[in-house]
């Protein structure tokens, strides 16, 4: 089967523009797959370019504030620092969206409370009412934790997040003025409040987000 370059050349006919743009975009695409699929298996490698990625965000949002190290005065760098307070938007954005990865990350794929409604109408019409599909230390087998948002679209989403956000910094256009203070303080809170309902939804459901503990008993047996 030919392809559209082919049948082109064969009739002689050059493509149009738009077609070889089509073709470069499907030709970089699939090299940006390619790469993608190389990096899988390699989770520390990954999780460790991430972390570089989000140093490299820190060191310019701290730049961006005109803090020079070496000036010798390091109070007047902090006093530069908290007073300029450039790109707090992106920074409070970029944050947030982290904040709500992570959050689906340690939450279960299928809806604890739905299971529930459904295994006590199992019950109520005879059933025997089928087993919780999340995992917990007295589970007698082995079940592996289904998240709802998988480790590799994590990792994707938060790196891809991180390489725009450091993007933006470059451009005054992002550099909204905003009072600070109140951001970071109610980051803080929205982070403490989000992390103990799901602490208490664990305890409610006694389920377990992370496999590796269990995975060592088990296989210790």
């Amino acid at each position: 089967m030919m392809s559209s370059s082919d049948a082109f050349s064969g009739s002689g006919a050059d493509p149009s523009p738009g077609q070889n743009i089509s073709a470069q975009y499907s030709r970089i695409q699939r090299q940006y797959q390619q790469v993608l699929d190389r990096w899988t298996p390699h989770i520390l490698q990954r999780w460790l370019s991430t972390a570089g990625l989000l140093a490299v965000f820190c060191l310019r949002i701290v730049l961006a504030q005109g803090v020079s190290f070496f000036s010798g005065d390091s109070t007047r760098d902090l006093l530069t620092l908290f007073s300029r307070r450039k790109f707090s938007a992106v920074c409070y954005a970029h944050a947030i969206y982290l904040l709500n990865l992570l959050l689906a990350f340690l939450q279960p794929k299928f809806d604890p409370s739905l299971e529930d409604d459904l295994m006590a109408d199992e019950i109520e019409e005879g059933g025997e009412g089928a087993t919780s599909p999340l995992p917990s230390q007295r589970d007698d087998e082995f079940r592996p934790f289904v998240r709802r948002l998988p480790e590799w679209q994590f990792w994707l989403s938060s790196t891809r997040a991180t390489i725009i956000a450091l993007f933006c910094t470059l451009s005054e256009i992002f550099d909204v003025p905003v009072y600070w203070p109140i951001l970071v303080i109610y980051f803080f809170v929205l982070f403490a409040l989000t992390m103990r309902r799901q602490i208490q939804h664990m305890i409610k459901y006694k389920y377990i987000p992370f496999d590796i503990g269990r995975k060592t008993r088990y296989g210790s047996k």
